[in-house]
């Protein structure tokens, strides 16, 4: 597939650059050169819209001003702080990179993109934005945004998310970097993705770019960025028992490789379809969490459905009054419902924690 020529390359990067001049947005990490502050607000953007971002990254600089601050936090706490980003597993790494840049770097982040890329759950795009960012190396980021951009931009047909597309993508975004100012240009890309060729409403008639810009050119630009057939989500039941006694509930904490890693969630019971309560407490998962004690039934509440990326969750609470020696078997505490409130739950249970309708 042919790259750009010099002439579109000259005139995608003045016309980018003209056009972030005219439209600064102002954000705290805007010109920012401390890479950690760039790590935790690119990580923490991989995860949602800048809109929902922002207190997240505030409240990160705010409980962790500095990596050593970040490295000497528990794991409790940093997940908690992330509750309801989703796809725990990188704040997990966030703690394990921050640990590993104090402990092997003194506190100093690698200035090199061979060097990032060494760091838990920091990726080539992350790294390119801290190389570009915070050391003026000219490595070109590729987000979402980005990739967006570059398919409309060359007309690209490849899906974006195949190993050929990215690899292609990445030589394009390669091609069109400016070396000789790869931040601005980087941050130009990202902020005209984000904010002007959108997904669904791209201000293409006003576009600085639509003269060269072949999607807009053959009238297809709603159907770029290509991906690949999606997957079937694989559907899941997840049955949570919900065990009260004079205000406090049983919690455990998630230790097996799967989704909500170190999360905490009520006693589970998973299964291959939707179940009534009367075939719930027959199974021997079931008798071997309560060990045949008595509890009386309160409600059901459910099923809620929980999007994932490849998953697709039913939830029920099955909620239950038990008396005062009702002891769980398992790894579970009793714990207040405000203690249980501090600590770092999956967002469907989070919002179950916070609802005012239990008994």
């Amino acid at each position: 597939m042919n790259l750009p020529s010099a002439d579109t390359i000259v005139f995608f990067r003045e016309a980018l650059l003209r056009w972030q001049e005219a439209h600064p947005r102002p954000m705290p990490w805007t010109g920012e050169r401390d890479p950690y502050r760039i790590w935790l607000s690119e990580v923490i953007l991989q995860q949602t819209r800048v809109e929902q971002g922002l207190p997240y990254f505030q409240r990160f600089v705010e409980h962790f001003p500095t990596v050593e601050a970040l490295a000497a936090a528990s794991e409790d706490a940093v997940l908690k702080l992330w509750e309801g980003l989703g796809y725990y597993s990188r704040a997990r790494h966030l703690l394990q990179a921050a640990r590993t840049v104090v402990r092997e770097y003194g506190g100093r982040f690698p200035n090199s993109y061979e060097g990032l890329l060494r760091l838990k759950g920091i990726g080539p795009y992350t790294a390119a934005a801290i190389a570009s960012f915070a050391f003026d190396l000219p490595h070109a980021v590729l987000d979402g945004n980005a990739l967006r951009l570059l398919a409309r931009f060359c007309s690209v047909e490849l899906p974006i998310d195949t190993t050929t597309g990215r690899k292609h993508f990445q030589q394009l975004a390669d091609t069109f970097l400016d070396p000789e100012n790869p931040a601005a240009y980087n941050q130009a890309l990202m902020n005209f993705g984000a904010t002007w060729c959108t997904p669904q409403n791209p201000r293409c008639t006003d576009c600085p770019l639509a003269k060269e810009c072949k999607a807009f050119g053959s009238g297809t630009v709603l159907q770029l960025p290509r991906k690949s057939k999606a997957v079937p989500k694989r559907v899941r039941h997840f049955h949570y028992l919900v065990f009260h006694h004079d205000g406090a509930l049983w919690i455990g904490k998630r230790t097996d490789q799967d989704i909500w890693k170190h999360l905490y969630q009520f006693p589970l019971i998973e299964s291959d379809a939707p179940l009534q309560r009367s075939t719930l407490q027959t199974l021997p998962a079931f008798r071997e969490i309560t060990g045949g004690q008595a509890a009386r039934f309160l409600q059901q509440v459910g099923p809620l459905k929980h999007v994932l990326s490849h998953q697709l969750l039913l939830l029920n609470f099955w909620e239950w009054e038990v008396g005062e020696g009702f002891a769980l078997q398992g790894p579970y505490r009793k714990l207040s419902l405000e203690r249980a409130r501090a600590l770092a739950f999956p967002r469907p249970l989070q919002r179950f924690l916070q609802w005012e309708g239990r008994p």
